[in-house]
């Protein structure tokens, strides 16, 4: 197993607690859940209703996905965490669909819980597989352009 690469990027969302945006290894890039937080502005409040919530929440998740060299067409499983399970599903569903095509759409998980931070009706988080490098490409080349901004677990 390699060493674990923590993604924190300058494009995305400021975070709502301690964590990475993203933790990478072994090719695997897993996406810490977002909220449907203003990426330029943290103080702005969320958007009304699970749809508007669902698109922002998409947003910044390809947000992430952009500033570590990714795309939705790598991430491979999701999970969903509703507030608002019975009121608020199927509309959350038709908002996410929009975001796969129907013959590419990753494995999901959908819950309902009690509450999330900011008093938000949706969070997401993802998995994603890194495509493996072709040959001749250096590790420069092939990762993110915020390359510079991760840390790598026992270097500081």
């Amino acid at each position: 197993m390699t060493a674990p690469v923590f993604h924190m990027l300058a494009s995305a969302p400021t975070p709502v607690a301690p964590f990475s945006h993203a933790v990478e290894v072994d090719g695997w890039v897993i996406l810490t859940g977002q909220m449907p937080t203003d990426p330029n502005d943290d103080d702005t409040p969320l958007p009304e209703g699970v749809e508007a919530q669902t698109r922002r929440v998409m947003d910044n998740l390809i947000l992430v996905l952009q500033g570590v060299g990714l795309g939705l067409e790598h991430v491979v499983a999701v999970r969903v965490f509703l507030t608002h399970f019975k009121e608020d599903y199927e509309s959350m569903n038709r908002t996410y669909a929009a975001y796969f095509p129907v013959d590419r759409r990753p494995a999901r998980t959908c819950i309902g819980v009690t509450g999330l931070a900011r008093d938000a009706r949706v969070e997401i988080d993802m998995v994603a597989r890194r495509p493996e490098r072709p040959m001749g490409r250096t590790e420069k080349e092939q990762n993110c352009p915020e390359q510079d901004r991760m840390i790598r677990y026992g270097q500081g």
